[in-house]
C-alpha cells in the first residue's frame, strides 16, 4: 500500500458520502464540521469549548466561529461551567435539539440509501472491512472516554436493554427471570406510551455497538422524575459511562421542569450507588425484600434538582 492508495480512497469515500458539499447533501445550512459539532453537543450532556476542541481536534478560532454561528441561530446557550468558572458550559436549546435530531435523521436516511445499494450477502464483508480499517488505524489503542457517544434508542435498542439487563444481572448476581420480566414491563410501558418532552432513554455507544443505557420516566408523585435501568457493559467500564448517563438524566429532568429525581436500587449494586452519591443523590429509605430469587436490601434515593441557594 502507498500514500497514493490512501489518498485515492479518501477522495472516493468523501465523494460517496457527500463530504465536500455536506449541507446540500442533507438539505441543511451546515457543513460537515458544523454538523459534527452539533452531533457532539447532542450526545454529550455537559460540554464546554475546551472539551469539543480536544475531542474533535479543532482550531480554537474555527470552533469559536462555529459556536458563535450556532448561538446566533438560537441552537445553543452558554452558561458558567459548574466544574470550572473560567469555562463556559455549552448546551443545546430546544431548537438546537430539534435541528440535531433532524440532521441525524437525514444522515441515517442517507447512509441507509447507500447501504441499500449493497447486496445483502456482501454487507457482512463490508462491515468486516470497515472494522479492519478502524482497528488497524487506531494502532491498537484502548477505547477512550471521548469514543463513547450517547444517543436516543433506535430500532432494536429497547430489546437490547431487556436482554442485556437480564443476562448481566443473572451472570453477576444470580438474579432469575423475575428481573427480566420487570425490565420488560418497564421497557414496554416506555415504548407504548411516553412523552418525549418529559421522558427519554439513552444508549451509550462505543465503536458502533451499545455498551450502556438508562431511562428517565415520570414518577407517580407530581413534579418527580424517576431514573431507571442504568447499565454499563463490563468491558466498557472505567470510561465514566455510568456518570455520563446519570448526568444526562439529571440535566434532562432539570430542564424538563421536574423538582425531584428519584430511583430505586439494591445495596449489592455498589458501583451504581457510588455514581448516585457522586451526583448528589441522598439515601432516604431502606427495606429488605426477597426478589429475583435473592434476599436483597432495597434502597430509595432522591436528588433535589433545584436546591435552595441559601
Amino acid at each position: 500500500m502507498t500514500v497514493q492508495d490512501v489518498r485515492s480512497f479518501n477522495r472516493f469515500y468523501t465523494n460517496v458520502i457527500g463530504a465536500l458539499d455536506y449541507g446540500r447533501h442533507l438539505y441543511a445550512p451546515y457543513t460537515l464540521t458544523e454538523s459534527r459539532v452539533l452531533y457532539e453537543l447532542a450526545h454529550s450532556p455537559r460540554t464546554d469549548a475546551a472539551d469539543l476542541r480536544t475531542e474533535l481536534s479543532l482550531d480554537a478560532g474555527y470552533l469559536s466561529r462555529i459556536l458563535n454561528k450556532f448561538e446566533q441561530d438560537g441552537l445553543i446557550e452558554r452558561t458558567p461551567s459548574e466544574r470550572d468558572p473560567r469555562r463556559r458550559r455549552i448546551a443545546l436549546t430546544a431548537r438546537g435539539r430539534e435541528t440535531a435530531a433532524l440532521l441525524d435523521e437525514r444522515s441515517r436516511e442517507s447512509v441507509g440509501a447507500l447501504l441499500a445499494t449493497v447486496p445483502a450477502d456482501d454487507r457482512p464483508r463490508l462491515a468486516e472491512a470497515m472494522h479492519t480499517v478502524r482497528t488497524l488505524l487506531s494502532h491498537g489503542r484502548p477505547p477512550r472516554r471521548e469514543d463513547v457517544v450517547l444517543r436516543e434508542p433506535g430500532p432494536g435498542d429497547l430489546g437490547w436493554i431487556v436482554q442485556r439487563n437480564a443476562a448481566l444481572y443473572a451472570a453477576e448476581y444470580g438474579w432469575n427471570t423475575d428481573y427480566e420480566g420487570l425490565v420488560a414491563r418497564i421497557v414496554a410501558d416506555f415504548a407504548e406510551d411516553h412523552d418525549p418532552h418529559l421522558e427519554r432513554g439513552w444508549i451509550a455507544e462505543l465503536d458502533g455497538r451499545p455498551v450502556g443505557c438508562v431511562m428517565c420516566v415520570r414518577d407517580d408523585a407530581p413534579g418527580t422524575a424517576r431514573l431507571r435501568l442504568l447499565l454499563v457493559e463490563p468491558d466498557a467500564r472505567g470510561l465514566r459511562i455510568g456518570d455520563r448517563l446519570v448526568e444526562a438524566v439529571i440535566d434532562f429532568a432539570r430542564d424538563g421542569g421536574y423538582r425531584d429525581l428519584v430511583l430505586w436500587t439494591n445495596d449489592v449494586l455498589s458501583a451504581a450507588r457510588r455514581i448516585y452519591q457522586r451526583h448528589g443523590f441522598v439515601l432516604v429509605a431502606e427495606k429488605p425484600h426477597r426478589s429475583f430469587g435473592a434476599d436483597l436490601l432495597g434502597q430509595d434515593w432522591r436528588l433535589d434538582l433545584h436546591p435552595s441557594q441559601e
